[in-house]
């Protein structure tokens, strides 16, 4: 194994023939490392004794680190002597003796150092010895450490440098930084290339140029980029719709359109805005949630479906489509005989077998709403007969949300003796005014 390792010292050793030639001192680097910090090592040494941390192999783990990046400048001073600059961020509880943080925060950090090479930039590898200052903020708090260690520097094709360093950092300001192992690798480029040498070419007589290779020199080429026809002075076909389809094919010109339709946009025979692609009624007009047709009347009493509150039976427009009582043709509801005695809210027997028809009407159709109007005929006073139309319209509710159709359904309202429909000067007349009507609720 020892025979091994001497083998491979000696190859790195070797010098690299063009560096030894071309680059005496490393030119100006820029890069990058990754780097650990270590505070739990320096401490366990000084709160026993190096050796027994060597014995008991009690080095930290890498969990026990933490890491960051870092930003590397190197440049050649002397043939055995580098310098190298970093700035470096990290996210760690710094362990300042006499305080303590519960919470990770940046640290950020700059360093300064010089390398002593033992070999030059004539060799593969160049081991060294570092010495440098370093200061850093964290929080509020600002301090400075002496780093001391070793590392090495392996050159690859001239342009490239991969380091390993590893140093321990000696506190200056012992109030604000504290004892730790830092150990980073990284890689840095040249900041500068090699020079080529230059060819020099015989000079060749000049010819017109055309760089777009259309046949037409740039001198008279008003595209001389892209490729374009004589015709129109070295330049392409105009699209001047900018639809992807040129003016030559191109039956709408000034319109976007689409090649389908020879450069014409998608028509729309019936003007709806709706094109005829997606119209599935192109030839009515409508609107486009509908795909172009009007909006649908299913049960066909004329109220569209969106307005319609029962679009499935047809009704009237003045009940939202619904239909009204006297339209439900299967119970004959007729209001008319819904009558009271003289003076009376009370229902007669044929008033009320009338409200059972309406009662099952809403039980059956709840989309259905009605307004109760009471009236009377013109015995007794004003107020009384107002009141007296009232009282009747709440009878009639009454019934009828007894029957189990729910009161929110039905409004009442009365109208006294305002409004008769037959003469007050006969008997038979005042019994029909003596009424009550159903009207649709919205």
């Amino acid at each position: 194994m020892k025979k091994v390792l001497y083998v491979i010292a000696l190859f790195f050793m070797i010098p690299s023939g063009t560096s030894a030639q071309n680059k005496p001192l490393l030119p100006k680097s820029l890069g990058a490392n990754f780097f650990f910090n270590d505070f739990v090592t320096p401490q366990r040494i000084r709160t026993t004794s190096l050796n027994q941390v060597l014995a008991n192999k009690r080095f930290a783990r890498m969990r026990e680190m933490t890491s960051g990046l870092a930003i590397t400048y190197m440049k050649g001073i002397r043939p055995h002597l580098d310098m190298s600059a970093n700035l470096g961020a990290s996210f760690l509880r710094y362990p300042m003796p006499g305080r303590e943080f519960t919470n990770n925060s940046l640290l950020l950090e700059a360093t300064a150092s010089m390398h002593f090479k033992m070999t030059t930039e004539a060799y593969w590898v160049q081991p060294y010895l570092i010495a440098g200052v370093s200061t850093h903020k964290y929080r509020s708090y600002y301090g400075a450490t002496l780093p001391l260690g070793m590392g090495f520097k392996i050159n690859f094709q001239d342009d490239t440098h991969l380091f390993v360093n590893s140093t321990y950092r000696v506190p200056v300001t012992t109030e604000s930084a504290n004892y730790h192992l830092q150990h980073s690798i990284g890689v840095v480029s040249n900041l500068t290339k090699k020079k080529k040498p230059e060819i020099k070419m015989p000079d060749l007589p000049v010819l017109p140029t055309d760089s777009d290779k259309d046949g037409i020199i740039d001198a008279e080429d008003k595209c001389p980029t892209v490729p374009g026809l004589a015709k129109y002075q070295g330049c392409p076909i105009p699209d001047s719709d900018n639809d992807g389809i040129n003016d030559e094919q191109d039956k709408c010109p000034t319109v976007p359109g689409i090649a389908k339709y020879q450069g014409c946009p998608i028509p729309d025979s019936d003007g709806d805005g709706v094109n005829d692609e997606t119209d599935k009624c192109p030839t009515v007009p409508g609107i486009a949630r509908y795909n172009g047709c009007l909006i649908p009347d299913t049960d066909g009493d004329g109220v569209n479906d969106e307005l319609d509150k029962c679009p499935s039976e047809k009704g009237s427009s003045s009940n939202n489509g619904c239909p009204l009582l006297e339209e439900v043709a299967e119970y004959n509801f007729d209001f008319r005989k819904v009558q009271f005695a003289l003076g009376s809210d009370a229902l007669t027997k044929v008033a009320k077998a009338e409200l059972d028809k309406a009662a099952k009407i809403m039980g059956e159709h709840p989309d259905i709403k009605v307004s109760v109007e009471g009236h009377t005929d013109n015995t007794g006073s004003d107020a009384f007969n107002q009141s007296l139309s009232e009282r009747r319209a709440a009878s009639v509710k009454n019934y009828i949300v007894a029957k189990g159709v729910s009161a929110d359904r039905i409004k009442t309202k009365g109208f006294g003796e305002t409004l008769p429909i037959s003469t007050n000067n006969t008997a038979a007349g005042r019994a029909l005014n003596r009424r009550v009507e159903f009207k649709s609720a919205n």
